[in-house]
């Protein structure tokens, strides 16, 4: 069953979407019966997965406004953006600078029409429909030479995208191509999939292999390899739930003192800057 949009943008709703999924388990609308039950395989199957989805997007926040409030950073570049939900990046950077400009990057055609309308009165923001795989036509897509001076440090978002490349589509090629065409102190977030060497990161992981065949779960050694020739920054790569937990408080950043679970820790992100 094909869905078609009031901009002609035809959608599929009888196949998942990993940004759908993701929608659902944040508790958003912007999903269909097949996402659901994929969501709930999560939930009913491996109870807890949900903390990593809330972990990851607490993680987002902080990262965004530590940015935009410590540096002089006011271009982001959000790469595999999802759907849009509560403190997109947009919003927690133009909080805090107005001025910010931000481009989301999504091939999924409801990522595209639930941003555009979103942003269609901000004129600092775009949405582009592009391949993160294929970083040379976000880079050189009109809307994002609108938006980003190149000239000018940027701030890359990798979050909870590069664990959906899988080995043999060289996700650390798509990391030095944003390298290489970024100035001098720009910022790299990346959050990722953490393997815990675990029954739960192995479940977890056949179940995306099965539904999307993609979706891998990396080392913190590995994750640290996709960031070469970058400085990370303190604390390094950690669980999301605690990396700099005292930035900000925000509907979600619940970790505060308390142990993680096994779930939060199958999610690791971390800050780079480029030397």
């Amino acid at each position: 069953m094909a869905v078609m949009t009031s901009e002609g943008i035809s959608i599929d709703a009888t196949k998942p979407s990993i940004a759908r999924v993701y929608d659902y388990l944040l508790g958003g609308k912007d999903n269909y019966a097949v996402d659901r039950e994929i969501g709930d395989v999560f939930k009913r199957d491996l109870p807890g997965s949900v903390a990593i989805a809330f972990a990851n997007r607490a993680a987002l926040t902080r990262a965004v406004e530590q940015i935009v409030t410590t540096t002089d950073v006011r271009q982001f570049i959000d790469l595999g953006s999802g759907l849009p939900t509560a403190d997109n990046v947009h919003q927690v950077a133009q909080r805090h600078a107005p001025d910010s400009h931000v481009v989301y990057v999504d091939n999924d055609p409801q990522v595209l029409v639930h941003g555009r309308a979103l942003l269609e009165q901000n004129d600092r923001t775009r949405v582009v429909a592009a391949d993160v795989r294929h970083p040379e036509a976000v880079h050189h897509h009109p809307d994002t030479r609108k938006l980003i001076d190149f000239e000018r440090p940027v701030a890359v978002i990798l979050s909870a995208i590069l664990h959906h490349v899988n080995d043999d589509e060289d996700p650390a090629r798509i990391v030095r191509y944003w390298r290489d065409h970024v100035p001098s102190g720009s910022y790299f977030f990346i959050s990722h999939f953490r393997s815990g060497n675990n029954a739960e990161t192995r479940e977890a992981e056949k179940i995306l292999q099965q539904t999307f065949g993609r979706g891998r779960w990396r080392t913190d050694e590995e994750i640290e390899c996709l960031l070469d020739g970058l400085d990370i920054l303190d604390p390094g790569i950690v669980p999301a739930s605690l990396w700099r937990p005292d930035v900000i408080s925000n509907p979600w950043n619940n970790a505060g003192t308390r142990d993680l679970t096994v779930w939060e820790h199958l999610i690791s992100a971390g800050l780079a800057r480029k030397p």
